[in-house]
């Protein structure tokens, strides 16, 4: 035998052995020995092929759940957009990781590319997907019910009843059971479609097509999201301001600490309005040596006076998770702190610096803050002060000041001096709250020997070198008998407006509607067939069945077919063309058929 024979032999062997059949990895293919190749595709094709795995529901899906994972460093790391502040720290404190995140737009990840690249991939994606899906669910609508199956007892969900025939007219009474059905199917709100021929009579129903109804609409809705959010992105802005009691806000560009808007968002796009601060109301739990719960805040809330166009000037609060409505924009409450009022004078006596200057917390159950205050004119040298303010402030054992409650008991400002250049002369901008020393000399504080500033509101001292004087001004009335009022507070508050919110409500209602629809409408065929059969005896009968079939999970599909059987019982006996055969005629039937089961 040569070598080409055995081969062929070979492939014979394999192709005909019933364990391993000619199309399995190790087959030949076919009878030739030949194996199967797949056909080249062409740039169309692969286009094709990309576009159908694209505008598949799996890979909708898959690309939803990307979305949700990419969106959750936007909630671990501080966003441009939400907290500026808190990305400005972010780099303080990580100034070498901080470029690296920076570069991976892991502070702007909902204005990121690779976030935007997901979201229009699944936009692209439900769009390929839902609209063949609703020209098919369209179809559908449109077309009959499907005909009667000639063995309905091949179905799971199938009962078979027979009843007497009280007319002399058996097909008569066959038909005038299936019109009864009919009217039944009609009522429960089923599609029908009469099936008769010579055999005998039928009724097709089917209903459910609520439940792709409300799948189309879920996933529409999701795209209305999408969509909403996409385009109303584009005229929405966010800015954030810090306002310090008694000063005011104006609704204009120019006041805003900072301030990021969609592309449509034009420079007199924004409502005039003016909010000015007039108190800061929070409650403290009181301090209870051993308590965890001392110092918690128990409320905040912030009371304003808006002043509109056209309208008197009306009081108005703003408090956590209830953002205060003015003219389409909405304003919350991010934070709080105290503006302690600084007074600089040079060694003349001229005022060269006069502000209540925001610190930031450190400490929310103490308030132990920290602040930077610049001084650029007025002294010999530029002067940069970096402050630390205690609301109640106590000596620990090492003689560190630290703040162990945080009301105004005992306010005291300390203040280290720096003396150079602060670095705003060329232009570059820089944070109110950051003070660069690089190019600056410590004069106070620190490893220079000299004690750091420490003042009590209405205190005044000497700044070093004879530079002139400063002041911890004290704003609390002049009959007032303690420190509770002496230091002004402040209000971080972030204004939002976003013109496609209201779309989003909608189209996420739309889409529960829709989840709810998909989730519990069953989508089932019933069918009921009667035809004329020799009874028992020599009379004649009519053999009603009953069938049922459900697209996907029906748990309570028998009990429906079951509840169908029963109800047209009732109206037949109503009707009184046929009546229910006595039980033992019933059971004698039973076992008649199953005496002819092996026959068959």
């Amino acid at each position: 035998m040569n070598k080409d024979s055995s081969k062929k032999k070979a492939g014979a062997d394999r192709s005909t052995d019933p364990l391993r059949p000619s199309d399995h990895i190790d087959g030949d293919g076919d009878s030739r020995g030949d194996g199967v190749d797949a056909p080249k595709l062409n740039v169309v094709g692969w286009l094709r092929w990309g576009w159908r795995q694209l505008t598949s529901m799996r890979t909708a899906l898959v690309l939803l759940l990307i979305l949700a994972i990419a969106a959750i460093p936007g909630s671990i790391f501080p966003q441009r957009m939400a907290d500026p502040n808190g990305v400005t720290q972010y780099k303080v404190d990580h100034p070498d990781l901080f470029p690296i995140m920076d570069s991976m737009q892991l502070f702007d990840v909902y204005l990121s590319a690779w976030f935007s690249a997901i979201y229009l991939l699944l936009f692209l994606s439900l769009v390929g997907c839902v609209i063949p899906r609703i020209k098919h669910h369209l179809k559908a609508l449109r077309s009959r019910p499907p005909r009667t199956p000639v063995r309905l007892s091949r179905l799971d969900d199938h009962r078979e009843v027979d009843r007497t025939v009280v007319g002399d007219d058996p097909r008569a009474a066959a038909e005038q059971s299936i019109a009864i059905a009919e009217k039944q199917l009609r009522a429960l709100r089923y599609r029908v479609e009469r099936y008769d021929d010579k055999r005998g009579f039928s009724v097709s129903a089917e209903r459910g097509y609520a439940r792709e109804t409300g799948n189309l609409l879920f996933h529409l809705a999701l795209l209305g999201v999408l969509v909403s959010v996409g385009v109303g992105g584009s005229f929405a802005y966010t800015g954030q301001r810090v306002v310090v009691q008694g000063t005011s806000f104006v609704n204009t560009l120019l006041d805003y600490s900072s301030m990021n808007r969609g592309r449509f968002v034009s420079d007199d796009a924004l409502a005039p309005y003016r909010m000015t601060l007039d108190s800061f109301d929070v409650t403290y739990q009181p301090f209870e040596q051993g308590k965890s719960s001392s110092g918690q805040a128990g409320d905040f809330a912030a009371n304003v006076t808006v002043s509109e166009p056209g309208q008197d000037p009306h009081k108005a609060e703003v408090k956590v998770n209830h953002p205060l409505g003015i003219a389409g924009d909405r304003v919350y409450l991010l934070g709080n702190g105290y503006a302690p009022t600084i007074t600089v004078h040079n060694a003349k006596g001229d005022v060269v610096f006069h502000d209540s200057v925001p610190f930031l917390p450190q400490n929310n159950s103490t308030m132990m803050s920290i602040g930077i205050v610049k001084v650029a004119d007025g002294l010999p040298q530029q002067l940069g002060l970096q402050g630390f303010f205690y609301p109640t402030s106590a000596k620990l054992a090492t003689g560190a000041l630290t703040s162990v409650y945080p009301a105004l008991v005992n306010p005291t400002l300390t203040l280290n001096v720096f003396a150079g250049d602060l670095g705003i002369d060329d232009g570059t901008p820089r944070s109110v709250y950051v003070l660069d020393t690089g190019s600056m000399t410590q004069l106070t504080g620190g490893k220079t020997g000299v004690k750091s500033i420490e003042l009590a509101p209405g205190e005044t001292t000497a700044l070093p070198n004879g530079m002139g004087t400063i002041t911890f001004d004290n704003e609390a009335p002049k009959d007032a008998k303690d420190y509770t009022q002496s230091v002004k507070r402040y209000v971080s508050l972030q204004i939002h407006h976003d013109p496609s919110e209201q779309w989003v409500l909608v189209f996420a209602a739309l889409a529960l509607v829709g989840l709810v629809l998909a989730l519990f409408v069953p989508r089932r065929r019933m069918w009921v067939k009667a035809v004329v059969v020799d009874g028992p005896g020599g009379g004649t009968t009519v053999r009603l069945e009953y069938a049922g079939l459900a697209r996907g999970e029906d748990p309570t599909l028998a009990a429906a077919v079951e509840d169908l059987r029963d109800g047209h019982a009732r109206l037949l006996d109503a009707d009184g063309g046929t009546a229910a055969r006595p039980a033992a005629d019933d059971a004698g039937d039973q076992a008649a058929g199953a005496a002819e089961e092996p026959q068959r």
